[in-house]
């Protein structure tokens, strides 16, 4: 197929990945907030477990960052909804970003933030050296359901945000992980929230808003 340009308007598109068509959405600030020279990516959670783009944490980080100006684009990883292909543990959902990353920087040039969360935040974590992005946000990380003794991101800024109630992930093997690193992240810890930010998801949007503010370009 041949290459999109960038919607101009809030609403799906397709985009060919490395594996076939992957599916996606690009969502422009409401009414009232200015567009800044920022896209956002927003990986969704583990496929295997019903993630996918239209996931509502992934949703709220999505929102969070086009109140602040971004433009955002969430797509299906390969195999995930209308996306073609099959789930590839990781390393071809890593290809999926990527070529998503590309187009989007082909596209329309400016800032580039990766936020990804739980699986999402697996795979963006680990495409984030080659990538580059500006900001990086990792929402509940799976450490410990996923390797991540290699993975130390040559990003700044990057926030890390977890749950203190996390069933799924364990709190402390996140904390334990980010205490171990050489440069760590900024880490936003939240009380009494479960992996799915149950009844949280406000106080998401609140965290995030507030910990990338003075990162949003001119």
């Amino acid at each position: 197929m041949d290459t999109p340009s960038f919607p101009a308007a809030s609403g799906p598109i397709t985009l060919q990945g490395p594996a076939g068509l992957l599916e996606a959405f690009v969502e422009w600030p409401d009414d009232g907030t200015p567009a800044l020279p920022l896209t956002a990516i927003v990986c969704h959670p583990l496929p295997t477990e019903g993630g996918t783009m239209h996931n509502k944490v992934v949703v709220m980080a999505a929102r969070s960052l086009r109140e602040l100006g971004a433009v955002t684009v969430r797509f299906n990883f390969r195999g995930t909804g209308e996306s073609a292909g099959s789930f590839d543990h990781g390393q071809g959902e890593g290809d999926d970003l990527r070529a998503v990353a590309a187009w989007v920087r082909a596209q329309r040039p400016g800032a580039l933030w990766l936020a990804g969360f739980s699986f999402g935040a697996y795979v963006s974590l680990r495409m984030a050296g080659e990538l580059r992005p500006d900001v990086l946000i990792s929402i509940a990380p799976p450490v410990g359901r996923w390797e991540f003794d290699q993975i130390a991101p040559r990003t700044d800024p990057w926030l890390v945000i977890m749950g203190e109630q996390d069933e799924i992930v364990q709190p402390q093997a996140v904390f334990d992980w980010i205490d171990g690193l050489a440069d760590p992240p900024e880490l936003v810890r939240m009380p009494d929230t479960s992996h799915f930010f149950h009844r949280k998801l406000m106080d998401l949007r609140g965290a995030i808003k507030h910990a990338v503010k003075a990162y949003l370009p001119a």
